[in-house]
């Protein structure tokens, strides 16, 4: 069975609100005793073992010294295989072609989550990072308030999905409309692409729509989660 290592209070705090039945074990450095406090009651009444460890300890158990003094071992939730028939009914489902580093999967999920979006679509295959333990580290919690839903073909998806979404891709190019002038008259599914080739070929081909962020000042781009943040405080 697949399990999530969730590192950093934020994280834990989001599972043990979200989902405490999945959470199976939890560890603590000793300056996190009383912020672990209730987590550790909530898993005494069910029985599941809690335990203090030193830092050096904690790191071995996390995979990495960035564990922010607390871990918590939940049982993995897979992504939901998209029926884009019925795909989920909300004004902004963001969708990820190609993003391959799982920090800026996490850093994606973290605004999305703060800009209230309920759902994201990830593209499966080659180089698509899917929710794992530095996800969750980087999403600060940001995670555990989003549906993952996932696709072989996106682009299909993408053209299925058309009477429930206007369907728009980032890009910089030519074609692409300034975020500004976005119509908001309809739910929107967007598109964010690959760190270094943007959205593919066939995914944009498949979208409706292209758009792009008007920067002011010098650099071609933002980084991919940098610009999901400039898009999702537009759009969310």
């Amino acid at each position: 069975m697949k399990t999530d290592t969730l590192s950093g209070y934020n994280a834990v705090a989001a599972a043990f609100h979200r989902r405490p039945a999945a959470v199976q074990r939890l560890f603590y450095t000793p300056n996190l005793k009383v912020s672990a406090g209730p987590f550790c009651a909530t898993l005494a009444a069910a029985r599941k073992p809690y335990r203090m460890v030193e830092a050096d300890e904690l790191e071995k158990i996390a995979g990495t010294p960035h564990h922010g003094g607390i871990v918590a071992v939940a049982t993995g939730q897979a992504p939901i295989i998209l029926d884009p028939t019925n795909p989920p009914k909300c004004k902004l489902l963001l969708v990820l072609d190609g993003i391959g580093n799982p920090h800026n999967l996490g850093a994606i999920a973290r605004s999305a989550a703060f800009f209230g979006v309920k759902a994201l679509l990830i593209g499966e295959g080659a180089g698509n990072a899917l929710p794992s333990d530095a996800a969750f580290r980087v999403a600060e919690g940001g995670m555990e308030y989003l549906d993952f839903y996932r696709t072989r073909d996106l682009p299909r998806a993408l053209a299925m999905m058309d009477p429930h979404y206007r369907t728009v891709a980032s890009s910089l190019g030519t074609d692409a409309m300034s975020l500004a002038d976005l119509p908001r008259d309809r739910p929107v599914a967007l598109v964010l692409g690959n760190e270094e080739d943007g959205v593919s070929a066939a995914v944009l081909a498949a979208c409706r729509r292209q758009v792009r962020i008007v920067g002011r000042g010098h650099g071609q781009s933002l980084n991919v989660a940098q610009a999901g943040a400039v898009f999702l405080a537009a759009l969310a």
